[in-house]
């Protein structure tokens, strides 16, 4: 599903909302999990699942095609781990 999906998937079951109102509301959370993770932040949905950042150290890589040694950066990569409910639900538990 992508983010114009949803929204007209929560606009289609709130009929009471404006679909420019039920944008609004999803990218005020896409905004707020964001900025959140961006100052190193964890955000729990319950039943959902988690979204933390975790930092990557740097590291020698090697380039595919040459074979040749790269030198990789420090970097911090977004990371998301299951909830309880949602793995449950995945596996029909």
């Amino acid at each position: 599903m992508i983010r114009s999906e949803l929204i007209q998937k929560l606009a289609d079951e709130n009929p009471h909302l404006y679909q420019r109102d039920v944008e609004r509301i999803v990218n005020t959370i896409f905004d707020e999990i964001t900025g959140a993770m961006a100052r190193g932040d964890r955000v729990e949905l319950r039943g959902f699942g988690a979204f933390s950042v975790k930092k990557r150290d740097e590291r020698v890589g090697r380039n595919p095609r040459t074979g040749e040694a790269v030198h990789v950066e420090e970097k911090h990569v977004p990371f998301f781990k299951t909830g309880k409910l949602l793995r449950d639900r995945l596996n029909d538990n």
